[in-house]
């Protein structure tokens, strides 16, 4: 049986995968599914950088502004919600494309991830999320994933409390350490006709644009932004107000540092955030697509053309 086309555009944070998404789906007739674990909540705009009605230029985007901040979403419910719009976005006669930075949903997706009732929640999580209410409880709850899975514990942030939870609850159910699973799963055959390819960037030049993108945050609100959720009952300790730009923000509403230190600290995890992915990326069976300075999108989608050939790992 033939195998369905699916794209996927995966690479750091601020490498322009938004962009080159979008022209793609020009091209080819495509919808864009998000691949990105954090512009599934509605009201964080601003610290997700998620893309704009001009800059999606008439291509719809789907699996952003899915879930309010204090609900549940994780990599269960993302290949759920994608298995069921591939073929929606099918049946319109047109190609779906998945773009984004969060690569343990990329691969979830890519190649079958099959999750059970007690992988998305339980009683597991409840206790672990337990543990980590206070700064001591998610300090221990990394010194216990660095015993258990070390090779684990050496791909997550300490700070990324949603996969340091997520991978002690794998191993507490499973009696194995979720890094080995994912070994495994690396093996796997994907499904799909898989055209992957990571955008990347020169080191120097991807720092230089995340810390632009810091500081169009913040001057396009992102003090604000946060405020506001914070007034709508969103607390430090929920998943969603963990991300990139929102626990940083919380810090210096809080009292707890001043803005330019965390203006300084946000860029600085930044960075380190995307070499963790550039990481991952390097792992996986993808086609590597090397942005230069100054390359528009549409110089960038001529090299995913010259990547068609016989001997590129995406096909």
């Amino acid at each position: 049986m033939e195998k369905e086309r699916l794209y996927i555009i995966a690479g750091p944070t601020a490498a322009g995968k938004s962009a080159l998404a979008v022209e793609l789906a020009k091209e080819i007739g495509g919808e864009v599914i998000s691949g990105d674990s954090m512009q599934v909540y509605r009201g964080m705009d601003i610290g997700t950088a998620k893309i704009t009605k001009e800059e999606s230029e008439g291509i719809p985007h789907h699996l952003i502004d899915c879930v309010d901040p204090w609900e549940e979403w994780n990599v269960a419910r993302f290949v759920e919600e994608a298995h069921k719009l591939i073929p929606q976005i099918r049946s319109r006669g047109h190609i779906p494309i998945v773009a984004g930075g969060t690569g343990f949903y990329l691969h979830a997706l890519a190649y079958g991830a099959e999750f059970s009732p007690e992988e998305t929640g339980g009683a597991i999580r409840r206790e672990l999320e337990r543990r980590s209410a206070t700064e001591e409880g998610r300090e221990e709850l990394f010194r216990e994933l660095s015993r258990v899975d070390p090779e684990g514990a050496r791909q997550i942030h300490p700070h990324n409390l949603k996969r340091v939870i997520r991978a002690l609850e794998y191993f507490y159910q499973n009696g194995e350490p979720i890094s080995a699973h994912n070994a495994r799963l690396r093996q796997k055959e994907s499904p799909y006709d898989l055209r992957y390819y990571v955008l990347s960037r020169p080191r120097q030049e991807l720092y230089r644009r995340i810390d632009a993108r810091v500081d169009q945050m913040m001057r396009e609100g992102l003090v604000q932004e946060v405020r506001g959720l914070l007034e709508k009952g969103c607390r430090g300790d929920m998943v969603s107000m963990q991300g990139l730009g929102y626990k940083e923000i919380i810090a210096y509403l809080m009292g707890e540092t001043d803005l330019e230190e965390a203006v300084r600290v946000l860029k600085r995890d930044t960075r380190h955030f995307a070499k963790r992915q550039l990481t991952w990326f390097r792992r996986e069976e993808a086609l590597w697509i090397q942005a230069e300075e100054g390359e528009t999108p549409r110089e960038l989608l001529g090299k995913i053309r010259e990547g068609f050939g016989e001997n590129t790992p995406c096909n």
